[in-house]
């Protein structure tokens, strides 16, 4: 009898094998076609395609308790429950057959997600989890992006899974900085959008950043699931980043040749100087020495540089730029003296102290935050907006820069604002000065003309036009990106345009006295 048997479900043994392999080739056929699609940029059939997966997922044959189909940018699975179901963990790096170099994802379905549905059937139910790698199927956005370009679904079969009281947890591994972002865990709401089949939103999830490279969604509902990344500022726009690194370059060549020539004419004439000049040659040293840096922040950014590299450079970076702004506000105390002291004050060691505060300070604050925290130094990902580039809207630029957004606001930002402030009050009540000189009798008109000239010609450019960084916001964002840029590239050039203006003015001032005492000796 037995032996009767065995031929016919040996047949049908077959029979089951056979479907089942055709069901699992018909749904992999549909993620190629659907790949094909995604290529061509094919976005109004997005639904049908999402939707047409799904369903053949659910009606798939298959052997075992659960289904694994993957093309390259889309993984299906499907698993058999039942009502003694006591909750399913998946991780990306279980799921792989072949080890992948992209970020890691993982999905924790609770036991409460069947129990709706047992209450009304008590056949065995089925989960099915779809991940794309891709964001071709949903809305493009070039003012957000989606974190690892993943979005990750789920769906149970017989009704809508919503209103969980132990929700789904969805985590996304990242290796990238989220600074300047605001990330908010999103689920795909279809007929949302009145120009697209749906749109992003994040009800009914909670977003958690247990560390710093995870996000982790809690959603009481299945759906397709992503994390929205918004730029806090308005991003800028990639086609503006090669004339913006064009006037870069060419400005920070002009101020490193014209900071060079100046240092080299003031060795020159070494004897004659004065504390005031000696003031100026370092600020030219400080300028000098952050154009070279900066020009070469985006060289070692790139990855064949170790990182070491790009961790020194970003602290050399800001050692330049704390010295250089440390100057600004001694150029400032300096003119402040220059001006407002009654009597002739003498200080022993004047430019030497001077030194200390304008080296010595900024070199204190660097090595503080090395010691304390390296990794405040790095690579520093700049994030453009770009309506004709990928799918997620934005382009990246890196250079070597401080990567703590707390250490950018306290000893960039607030220091720089800082010493605008100081230089621009100074400059006021400079002004104020010379202006009571000149109504005096005895100041000739065109002295005090000239020392009008000359405190602008320092002041304002030690300092006012730094001041534009705080104007990056809004209508402001554009104008002040070029006008930043020129300015402040250029302005090693125009600090030697100065210096050999105040030369020119006293060579004549000496060649007049020489000749005054001539004429005396003379007669």
């Amino acid at each position: 009898m037995n032996c009767c048997w065995a031929p016919f479900l040996y047949l049908c043994l077959l029979v089951s094998q056979s479907r089942t392999a055709e069901a699992s080739q018909e749904t992999l056929h549909w993620m190629e076609k659907m790949e094909v699609a995604a290529r061509s940029r094919i976005s109004t059939s997005s639904p049908e395609l999402i939707h047409g997966l799904e369903l053949r997922l659910l009606n798939a044959s298959f052997g075992g308790h659960n289904l694994t189909l993957q093309t390259h940018i889309i993984q299906a699975l499907a698993f058999k429950l039942n009502c003694n179901f006591s909750g399913l963990s998946l991780s990306s790096a279980a799921l792989e057959k072949v080890p992948q170099a992209r970020p890691q994802h993982a999905m924790q379905f609770p036991a409460e997600l069947t129990r709706n549905a047992c209450r009304t059937r008590s056949r065995d139910l089925r989960l099915i989890c779809i991940y794309f790698s891709s964001t071709r199927f949903f809305q493009k956005d070039i003012n957000s992006s989606l974190l690892n370009n993943y979005v990750l679904g789920a769906q149970l079969s017989h009704g809508y899974v919503s209103n969980l009281s132990e929700p789904v947890n969805i985590s996304f591994w990242h290796n990238q900085s989220l600074e300047g972002y605001t990330v908010t865990c999103v689920f795909w709401k279809e007929r949302a959008s009145k120009h697209h089949w749906g749109a992003w939103s994040p009800e009914g999830c909670h977003t958690e950043q247990p560390t710093p490279s995870q996000v982790l969604c809690r959603c009481n509902h299945l759906t397709y699931f992503a994390v929205l990344m918004q730029l806090s500022q308005a991003p800028v726009p990639a086609e503006l980043l090669a004339p913006l690194t064009y006037i870069s370059l060419v400005g920070c060549s002009i101020s490193i040749v014209a900071s060079l020539l100046t240092v080299l004419l003031h060795l020159q004439a070494r004897k004659q100087s004065d504390s005031v000049t000696r003031i100026h040659m370092n600020l030219h040293a400080s300028v000098l020495l952050l154009n070279i840096t900066f020009l070469l922040s985006p060289v070692l950014a790139t990855p064949p540089v170790p990182g070491a590299a790009c961790v020194v450079l970003a602290a050399t970076l800001h050692f330049a730029l704390l010295s250089c702004l440390t100057w600004m506000a001694i150029e400032g105390f300096n003119l402040y003296l220059l001006l407002g002291r009654v009597y002739n004050v003498y200080i022993r060691r004047y430019v030497l102290k001077l030194c200390a505060v304008g080296w010595g300070v900024p070199a204190f604050l660097v090595l503080f935050l090395l010691a304390v925290k390296s990794s405040v130094y790095g690579p520093y990902k700049i994030q453009l907006s770009d309506s004709h580039g990928n799918s997620t809207g934005f382009k990246i630029t890196s250079i070597c820069w401080v990567q703590s957004s707390w250490v950018h606001s306290v000893l960039v930002m607030g220091y720089g604002g800082l010493t605008s402030l100081f230089n621009l009050v100074v400059l006021a009540w400079a002004l104020r000065v010379l202006n009571k000189l000149r109504a005096q009798e005895k100041a000739p008109g065109t002295r005090a003309c000239r020392d009008t000239v000359t405190v602008l010609g320092l002041t304002v450019l030690l300092g006012t036009t730094w001041a534009l960084a705080f104007f990056s916001f809004s209508v402001f964002l554009l104008p002040q990106l070029f006008l930043f840029t020129i300015f402040n590239s250029l302005y090693g050039f125009f600090l030697f345009l100065w210096f050999c203006s105040q030369r020119c003015r006293s060579e004549a001032e000496a060649e007049a006295e020489m000749e005054v005492f001539t004429s005396q000796m003379v007669q």
